[in-house]
């Protein structure tokens, strides 16, 4: 019996009178995959809850965030006592050097860090430190690549601008990204000839060290490696935007599982529960470029804000003290979702390609390895919405979009894998 949307009918209608589109971040329109998204009401674990009453699985999890599971009880006690002292003081408070410490113990390239509100704002206050530490101007990131909508960093970003098909944005002037050097993920060969071209000119290189934002997309073997030996020869920095990754893939995030020590990382909601919050930080010496010990400015009113550190640490300790059970059987839960698709879709004769690193993966409907974001765009865009709605329809809620990852949490059970079998058995085209 197909599900009933028409409350969720009436606040999108609602909603487009008051804002863009309907919606307050551009993927949540459901643009690239046709239909009107469902509003939600709440959410219990694994599972999303709407206006009309349906249950959804959740394996978006508000974009990666809620590895614990939606309103995991720790999280919801500590948030709650927080906000019963105030949620705001723009002023410190021990919380922050206590989620910060528990950020360390996991990341040990991080000497030093500060806390911001989003992930957009850790990027892109990382890139500008690095600017500052070096004198250098020119920055590389990588086609697919999504660090946050500021301005450098929107060029070839992927993301919601690929599921939009915009090739970067409106109102960004030129002048701006003149000194953004996008470059194809996974190729050694055009980094190096990038500085080739501009010795003593490129103060960082900036990635996902697994791409999260074009689809989930692992480095090739060596690639970090290489980038961490050719920024090391030129002087520039390697930032990792762990924004995604971090906790996510291990509790010490891809640095940790790919053996790779950067000079910056920027981390983002996983580290404030779901709450907004981010975080940047590495070396040290770099790090006291900041003001107010140095002449790089930084700033925020509810940067450490007391709900997200309570938030924050709630989920940092459970995963710390519970890493040994809690990695491995979200590694095996996403496995079993993975390949039980995919080999749905063998059955079915239907073209699949799938990459999954830990709890984050993507189903890509191309007969291509994907590794890069020219080889995600081979995927037919338009068989993955028709699978997208498939999926909703049946109590499924995936990332709307090709080009965004899916993500399990600790909430996800056997049963919950087996609902989802049955429903990519009858959405999968035959």
């Amino acid at each position: 019996m197909p599900l009933s949307h028409t409350r969720s009918h009436l606040l999108q209608q609602k909603a487009e009178t008051i804002f863009p589109g309907g919606v307050n971040s551009p993927v949540r329109a459901f643009r690239s995959v046709g239909g009107e998204p469902p509003f939600l009401t709440h959410a219990e674990g694994a599972w999303l809850f709407d206006e009309d009453g349906n249950r959804y699985l959740d394996l978006f999890g508000s974009w990666g965030p809620m590895i614990l599971g939606h309103a995991f009880p720790p999280v919801v006690d500590a948030i709650r006592e927080a906000a019963g002292r105030s949620a705001s003081f723009g002023a410190s408070t021990a919380s922050e050097a206590a989620l910060a410490t528990l950020v360390q113990r996991c990341f040990p390239s991080v000497e030093k860090l500060r806390f911001v509100s989003s992930g957009t704002e850790a990027c892109m206050s990382a890139v500008r430190l690095a600017r500052g530490f070096t004198g250098r101007d020119f920055i590389v990131k990588f086609e697919g690549c999504y660090h946050g909508h500021s301005d450098a960093m929107l060029v070839k970003a992927g993301s919601g601008v690929a599921t939009l098909g915009i090739p970067g944005s409106a109102g960004v002037p030129a002048e701006t990204v003149m000194h953004t050097l996008a470059l194809p993920f996974n190729d050694l060969d055009t980094v190096r000839a990038a500085f080739a071209a501009r010795p003593d000119q490129i103060a960082c290189v900036i990635l996902e060290p697994v791409v999260g934002n074009a689809g989930t997309i692992p480095p090739a073997p060596g690639y970090l490696e290489g980038l961490r030996e050719i920024t090391r020869k030129h002087g520039a920095l390697l930032i990792l935007d762990e924004v995604m990754t971090g906790f996510r893939v291990s509790l010490g995030g891809a640095q940790q599982l790919y053996n790779i020590r950067p000079d910056l990382t920027t981390l983002g909601k996983i580290i404030g529960g779901g709450l907004p919050c981010g975080a940047f930080g590495g070396r040290a010496d770099i790090m006291n470029c900041l003001a107010p010990l140095g002449p790089v400015y930084q700033a925020g009113t509810l940067s450490g804000n007391p709900l997200a550190m309570a938030a924050g640490i709630a989920t940092l300790e459970h995963l710390i003290a519970n890493q040994q059970t809690i990695y491995p059987g979200l590694d095996s839960t996403t496995s079993q979702i993975a390949e039980g698709v995919a080999k749905l879709a063998r059955e079915a004769g239907v073209t699949l390609t799938t990459n999954q690193v830990g709890s984050m993966f993507t189903w890509f409907f191309t007969s291509s390895p994907v590794t890069d974001f020219a080889s995600a765009s081979t995927s037919d865009t338009a068989v993955f919405g028709r699978f997208h709605r498939a999926m909703l329809e049946a109590g499924v809620w995936l990332p709307p979009s090709q080009f965004e990852a899916a993500f399990v949490s600790t909430a996800h059970g056997r049963e919950d894998v087996d609902f989802l079998l049955s429903a990519a058995r009858k959405a999968l085209p035959h």
